[in-house]
């Protein structure tokens, strides 16, 4: 496992964390402990969940397991949460207000148990409360010693660098949770240069696209059975009907087997390898269902990438941005060189 600081702090998290967000729904909690137990046990430090996820079921199983640890194991674990969606509340108590974050975050440090959290995240942009509310309620959580750091998630570009130039000097902002795989690129166009440019550091969630960059989805079958979209083949952003219609879809995978069948390592490993080393990410979030899954995906931290390998994986997945602003003009027009 290697390790990078998170964002312009001085914290030091594993370049794989663990995802939650099946704990309690998808995996039982006797399977998340050992997915748990094993993710530490081979060095990664970086635990991620959120107040939504099963209904805060994760939540409370994460703090059940760290209860097990002893003080110097619980001492190595770095602690992120989320918080702006509603649970167990009614729907109009949700958002990134004072009062919701507060009930939020609270209701969070209940359910796993600790009395404050390392990082504590806005899970989404929140069009109805202004930014300097809810960056004054981080403000207050840091100074409350509830929140070490804060941190933003799925916020574009625009949102990043309002973010980041209004927590200057008040709030510990380090880290943007975007969505981020070969098949999803388009953040690089403006949310990832925004947040290297306001100091945060990329935590990518869906590596590797919902399963699609595992291999296992066909182009000339719907799935069916015990996976994601065979359970659910219209969940949400991953769903089959629209990924399979894009012939970008059927390029990348075919890129990403080709080098792993020259590798000899699996699909998830190469897709896992190209993402953790572009430019701002420094920890990638794994979301597992089983042990086995978990320990194939971490196999990732032990491949390197040739240019090569890359720039065909970079060419495969290239979503061809328009001209302008992001294609290659636009691109030029922002650059310039000392002559």
């Amino acid at each position: 496992m290697q390790y990078r600081t998170l964002g312009r702090s001085g914290a030091v998290v594993s370049t794989y964390a663990i995802g939650t967000m099946t704990f309690g729904s998808e995996t039982s909690e006797p399977e998340a402990a050992r997915q748990l137990d094993e993710y530490t046990a081979r060095g990664g430090n970086l635990v991620e969940t959120a107040d939504v996820y099963s209904g805060g079921e994760s939540e409370r199983i994460v703090g059940r397991w760290l209860g097990t640890l002893d003080e110097q194991a619980r001492s190595n674990i770095f602690l992120a949460t989320k918080g702006r969606f509603p649970v167990g509340v009614e729907p109009r108590d949700a958002g990134n207000s004072r009062r919701h974050l507060r009930r939020a975050l609270d209701a969070s440090l209940a359910r796993l148990d600790v009395d404050h959290v390392d990082l504590y995240q806005l899970h989404s942009w929140d069009p109805l409360t202004p930014l300097e509310e809810s960056l004054g309620f981080l403000e207050d959580a840091v100074r409350a010693g509830k929140i070490s750091y804060a941190g933003l998630s799925n916020f574009t570009g625009w949102q990043i660098a309002k973010a980041t130039t209004l927590a200057a000097d008040r709030v510990p902002l380090v880290s943007m949770q975007p969505q981020y795989n070969l098949l999803v690129r388009e953040v690089e166009w403006e949310v990832v240069p925004a947040a290297i440019d306001g100091g945060l550091g990329i935590l990518p969630w869906s590596p590797l696209g919902g399963g699609w960059l595992t291999g296992k989805y066909s182009q000339s079958e719907a799935p069916t059975g015990a996976t994601r979209l065979g359970e659910d083949p219209e969940r949400g952003v991953e769903a089959y009907a629209g990924r399979s219609a894009r012939e970008r879809t059927w390029t990348t995978i075919a890129a990403v087997k080709q080098i792993a069948t020259e590798r000899d390592v699996t699909l998830s490993q190469v897709a896992l390898a190209w993402l953790h080393d572009r430019p701002g990410v420094t920890a990638i979030i794994l979301g597992a269902r089983t042990v086995d899954q978990l320990t194939e995906n971490l196999g990732a931290s032990e491949l390197t990438l040739t240019s090569e390998e890359v720039e065909r994986l970079d060419h495969a997945s290239d979503p061809e941005a328009a001209d302008y602003p992001c294609g290659l003009p636009g691109r030029e027009q922002r650059d310039r060189a000392v002559d």
